[in-house]
């Protein structure tokens, strides 16, 4: 079950400038710098440290982990960038996994959002859906997707891509909100 999401006021204040920097470059230059995600993953740690002692290292080591772990499957069938698993792993960082899990949750609800909205700007949906199908079916064939269909692969401009290092910043904003605005989650 997921816990309610609590953030220190400072601690939100590092996930927005690390996410909104991260979304900026991605929106222009379609990728995430390994410099800033450095600074994410040490500020994660010595902040953890210095709010909460040696147990802030071992929350800010399982927030990287569990930001690390959700996306580098994704990254290995290249639905996924290197930057954006990188990204999460700073963001679990600096709010540790319980809040990590809640950014990977939300990116995945509302980049979805967007996404689909996109589609349908783009006239693209139908198409999107049978890339899709493609995918399921290939994976049921424990084949990478992208072998066959280079449209699907993150890595080539065929396809058509939304910075998800933006979309994770929407998923770290809607926590912050959800902090802020105290909304409760579940019973």
């Amino acid at each position: 079950m997921l816990t309610q999401p609590t953030l220190a006021g400072a601690t939100q204040v590092l996930l927005t400038l690390l996410t909104l920097v991260a979304a900026g470059f991605d929106i222009r230059y379609r990728r995430i710098p390994n410099w800033l995600v450095l600074v994410g993953i040490l500020t994660g740690f010595l902040w953890n440290l210095y709010s909460s002692g040696w147990s802030g290292l071992g929350h800010a080591a399982a927030g990287f982990g569990l930001g690390f772990a959700l996306y580098f499957p994704l990254y290995l069938l290249r639905a996924r960038g290197a930057g954006d698993v990188k990204l999460l792993a700073a963001a679990g960082a600096i709010v540790g996994p319980g809040n990590c899990f809640w950014v990977f949750l939300l990116t995945a609800v509302l980049g979805g959002a967007i996404a689909m909205v996109w589609l349908m700007v783009r006239g693209r949906v139908r198409h999107t859906f049978f890339n899709l199908s493609w995918i399921i079916s290939d994976l049921t064939k424990l084949r990478a997707p992208y072998q066959n269909n280079a449209e699907l692969d993150v890595t080539t401009n065929k396809g058509m891509r939304l910075p998800h290092g933006a979309m994770i910043a929407v998923g770290a904003a809607a926590l912050i909100l959800m902090v802020h605005f105290r909304i409760r989650v579940g019973a």
